[in-house]
């Protein structure tokens, strides 16, 4: 019998699953210690323990790659449930579900699709299909930030932008070992449920 990791010449052979999920894991790591993309290849491969010749079979540039890595966040987001929950009627259930679910997602693997989203490198080379993902969610959350709030469509998309930065940045501290998963939780339901609450027109 041969497993996934069939023994050749005394090396491991590893599936290109596996190898493209190790190219994958140690560019997660270098986005987030040097704050964006294009990364040092030389610095990738040796973290990786991959030759720069096999990083560009998987990946011919950094831009396919840079996607790929985005593409691995957002699936895990969907998995977790991140539609369901900004399709919940109440808005405050909406925003507070999903912000509990991105910062679970930022504790876990840091702010990487953030870093992606927000890169220069990455301008106008965003996967339109990844672009979607993104711009759908935004979309529900914005209508009912509107007829919940009484917000114009660009009062609605800033309120959305600036609430995003809460589950965000506590992800990180707790990312970083700044700060506790139960604190970095129980902030964020507090900050995005007071934001709201500050944000609700009177009567």
């Amino acid at each position: 019998m041969r497993s996934e990791t069939a023994q050749r010449g005394g090396r491991a052979r590893l599936s290109p699953e596996v190898r493209r999920g190790q190219i994958l894991d140690a560019a997660e790591a270098l986005l987030i210690a040097h704050g964006g993309s294009p990364l040092p290849l030389e610095d990738l491969a040796r973290a990786a323990q991959v030759s720069k010749a096999l990083i560009y079979a998987y990946f011919p540039n950094q831009h396919d790659l840079a996607n790929a890595l985005l593409a691995r966040r957002f699936a895990a987001l969907l998995a977790a449930g991140l539609e369901d929950a900004a399709a919940l009627a109440d808005l405050l259930d909406a925003a507070q579900a999903c912000a509990g679910l991105y910062f679970e997602e930022v504790a876990q693997a840091g702010p990487v699709a953030h870093i992606i989203l927000r890169d220069p490198f990455m301008a106008g080379r965003i996967d339109p299909a990844l672009a979607a993902i993104r711009d759908r969610i935004a979309r529900r959350l914005a209508r009912q930030a509107r007829a919940s709030l009484r917000l114009s469509p660009k009062e609605a998309v800033a309120a959305l932008s600036l609430m995003t930065t809460i589950p965000e940045e506590a992800g990180r501290l707790v990312h970083a070992g700044e700060l506790s998963l139960e604190r970095g939780r129980e902030l964020t339901a507090r900050l995005i449920g007071s934001s709201l609450r500050a944000l609700t027109p009177a009567g």
